[in-house]
């Protein structure tokens, strides 16, 4: 069945939450039992207008009430629920319509969990799920079907191991996290250094991960283990599908790190960055980025930040054939720029270097031909126009008899 809700339920939960004036304008007593997209939403359920690029679907909307901002709200052909924040206010309300599986309580009898694993009562632990000697599940956990917390680790309150999620040993991590399916916490960093025959020696990885509260963590992302201290990702911070952190990284507060992104060991990250999908970090030395930059996609730092903002490198996309001569110009810039340094540069004695006008100036002062005067041949004669090349008569005609 469908959680139900009404629209003044609805807008008490906003108030506890975000705060601020929330206003219904309208019938607060209909019953909403889902949310949908503004252009497709129906009776009994609730969407919002969060951006203009779909105001024009309002006036046409099916919803039985919309989560906007004041200045929309004469337009709203229903109930109208009047926030400072709409996109906020539908991550909000999206919660309440979660219908998220659940665990059974207790442990599941085909779960492992280690005699010497503190569990509290109001744990829930599904099949082939692996729980290791000294291993710590505070009250509210979840550890899904074939997860691993291995050993002396600890998850803390309401902590939510998805399925398959691997969480290595010596992890600690706090209340409200989420770690999807397929990642791994705690996994070796990358360290090694070559013998004098070029054979790779490992570098034991001694150290753990840190993880503050309300962390989430996207499926199939790898967060390495320190090599002598921990790696420690902050309060808050949300971390997107696919993500490469290495060892003795340190993420900062309530940062945000999208898909695909790579972050060398030892990068040091402030509070409140943004890393768009793509980008990456990496250097000779250790990075560090100081708080509020947010990083564009497909980005790649290889020095350290220190100034807030946004930065950005890469190119932007172009037609195959437009880009491939592009690249090949690109390879003449260092080349160009000399010249241009060379001919900006004082010359001996002062002077200034040659202005393209004045390049154009031959030894012994004489002006370099124009295009026309560059068709003169040797001895004056002027080179034959395109009509007098080639195929005419003895008599001038061409050859066609015209």
């Amino acid at each position: 069945m469908r959680p139900l809700a009404s629209i003044a339920d609805i807008a008490e939960t906003l108030r506890q939450q975000i705060g601020g004036e929330v206003v219904v304008r309208g019938d607060g007593d209909i019953p909403i039992q889902g949310i949908a997209p503004i252009d497709r939403a129906g009776e009994g359920e609730i969407t919002h207008l969060s951006s203009p690029a779909y105001r024009r679907h309002l006036a046409g909307t099916g919803a039985s009430a919309v989560l906007l901002s004041a200045g929309d709200a004469d337009g709203c052909p229903c109930t109208a629920v009047v926030v400072a924040n709409p996109y906020l206010a539908f991550a909000v309300v999206s919660q309440l319509f979660e219908q998220r599986p659940q665990l059974e309580p207790g442990i599941d009898p085909r779960a492992e969990v280690h005699p010497e694993a503190e569990i509290h009562a109001d744990v829930r632990v599904g099949a082939f799920a692996t729980v290791g000697a000294g291993a710590v599940l505070d009250a509210g956990v979840q550890v899904g079907q074939g997860a691993l917390i291995g050993e002396r680790s600890r998850i803390g309150a309401r902590g939510d191991i998805r399925p398959r999620a691997t969480i290595h040993h010596d992890v600690r991590m706090g209340e409200d996290c989420v770690v999807h399916s397929g990642a791994v916490i705690g996994a070796d960093g990358f360290g090694f250094t070559p013998h004098a025959d070029g054979r790779w020696q490992a570098i034991a990885q001694l150290g753990g991960v840190l993880i503050g509260d309300d962390v989430s963590i996207g499926a199939n992302t790898a967060i390495d283990r320190g090599a002598l201290q921990d790696t420690i990702i902050g309060n808050g911070v949300k971390i997107d599908n696919l993500v490469q952190i290495g060892h003795n990284c340190e993420i900062g507060d309530h940062t945000l790190i999208c898909g695909c992104v790579g972050i060398v060991g030892s990068t040091k990250i402030g509070r409140h960055c943004v890393f768009a999908g793509g980008a990456g970090v990496g250097g000779a030395a250790p990075i560090e980025i100081c708080d509020n930059v947010m990083v564009s996609v497909v980005t790649t730092i290889t020095q350290s930040i220190t100034e807030p903002g946004i930065y950005s490198s890469g190119t932007l996309h172009n037609l195959t054939s437009r880009w491939k001569r592009n690249a090949i110009r690109f390879q003449n810039l260092d080349d160009l720029a000399r010249r241009v340094s060379r001919l900006e540069s004082p010359q001996p004695g002062g002077a200034r270097g040659a202005s393209p006008r004045e390049r154009s100036l031959q030894p012994g002062g004489a002006r370099g031909a124009s295009p026309r005067e560059r068709s003169l041949q040797p001895g004056g004669a002027r080179g034959a126009a395109p009509s007098e090349s080639g195929d005419l008569t003895k008599d001038g005609r061409h050859a066609d008899g015209h």
